[in-house]
């Protein structure tokens, strides 16, 4: 006669501690949360950047007053830069503009604020500094003499809002739709391998090895990875 012998006992001791791994597991991931934001965002930077520059060379006329004089495109001559911020609702990103301190063939000082003043489509008043008549050329040829104030009311032609567009273009589409797929994040995050693979750890360490893989998954799922 054969006899089976099951030990319930050990059974329901195994499930528990694979209970407590699975919610160790999740508990790890969510911390891990923000080590990999961090690791996404630095190389997002970069490529948005990347992309605004390349926007500024195609079409100058729209991207030429986030730049210095004569320098649209190139990465030495940004007036804008953009950060990062981690927090409980995930990542954002943000820019900022900063002084110009080149100066515009015809005139003497700094458009100090030109890229946030040309961006928002602000009208600009030029007043004479030094003497009692303002000059400046009229169409780019014609010298103009003038005791009185001079407004101008689109002063950055065409590229009022075009900066935020550009910024807008690459997270919205670029960055959402082709960079995550591209880098292997979202098939990274799509299957995490890590769970199954130290299961067999985890039925025996439960919630504190769940926590440890679900920490060490997430964080280390970076670019590349």
């Amino acid at each position: 006669m054969l006899s089976v012998r099951f030990d319930d006992g050990q059974f329901a001791k195994d499930m528990f501690n694979v209970m407590q791994y699975a919610t160790g597991f999740l508990e790890g991931a969510q911390a891990g949360k923000t080590q990999l934001f961090h690791l996404i965002a630095g190389e997002t930077i970069e490529l948005a950047k990347k992309y605004i520059d390349s926007s500024a060379r195609g079409n100058p006329a729209l991207l030429h007053h986030v730049y210095e004089w004569y320098r649209t495109g190139s990465p030495d001559a940004r007036l804008y830069d953009i950060d990062y911020t981690v927090s409980k609702l995930g990542l954002s990103f943000r820019s900022t503009f900063s002084q110009s301190m080149s100066i515009q063939t015809g005139s003497k000082e700094p458009f100090y604020n030109k890229a946030r003043i040309m961006e928002e489509g602000a009208p600009v008043t030029i007043k004479p500094k030094n003497s009692k008549v303002l000059s400046f050329q009229s169409d780019g040829d014609e010298e103009v003499f003038t005791k009185k104030p001079v407004r101008v009311d689109n002063p950055g032609g065409n590229s009022a809002g075009e900066f935020e567009r550009a910024f807008d273009t690459f997270f919205a589409s670029y960055f959402s739709q082709a960079y995550l797929r591209s880098s292997g994040i979202m098939e990274f995050i799509s299957k995490p391998t890590a769970f199954k693979r130290n299961m067999k750890s985890g039925k025996k360490g439960g919630k504190s090895t769940g926590f440890r893989t679900g920490y060490r998954w997430i964080a280390n799922g970076g670019v590349g990875n």
